[in-house]
């Protein structure tokens, strides 16, 4: 299997090596380096039109540096989507599927906290309820 996956690794390697890109300057140069490659559609179209279907009531209010926000004015004036919300969402959603693992893996451990808390709430009230 680590021979499957160094074969791999030097095929994904040359691939990029051909678009001119340098995996190991990106990564570092310690061969032995985690590396996570995510294959992402070459174009959004499926998930602009689930965003287009989706209801949007949840507001999120967020800080972004203006070469993001230009961007994002980008996305808008390609047509692509219709504004800088959408962009953002769209963005947003499609970055929580690429970390839909590490997500999944953090909400277990946050499952966790939140049983903790409600152990220490029991246990507050025990203590409180006995003083009376």
């Amino acid at each position: 299997m680590a021979d499957r996956s160094k074969d791999l690794l030097s095929l994904i390697r040359e691939q990029l090596s051909e678009q001119g890109i340098d995996l190991d300057s990106l990564c570092g140069s310690d061969s032995d380096a985690p590396v996570k490659v995510v294959c992402v559609a070459p174009d959004m179209q499926d998930s602009v039109r689930e965003l287009g279907e989706a209801t949007r009531d949840q507001v999120v209010m967020v800080r972004i540096d203006e070469k993001t926000s230009t961007t994002l004015d980008n996305w808008v004036e390609t047509g692509a989507v219709r504004s800088r919300s959408e962009g953002a969402a769209l963005f947003i959603r499609e970055g929580l599927k690429v970390r839909a693992e590490e997500l999944r893996k953090l909400k277990g451990a946050l499952r966790g906290v939140e049983a903790a808390k409600r152990k220490l709430r029991r246990q507050a009230k025990e203590v409180l309820e006995g003083r009376d």
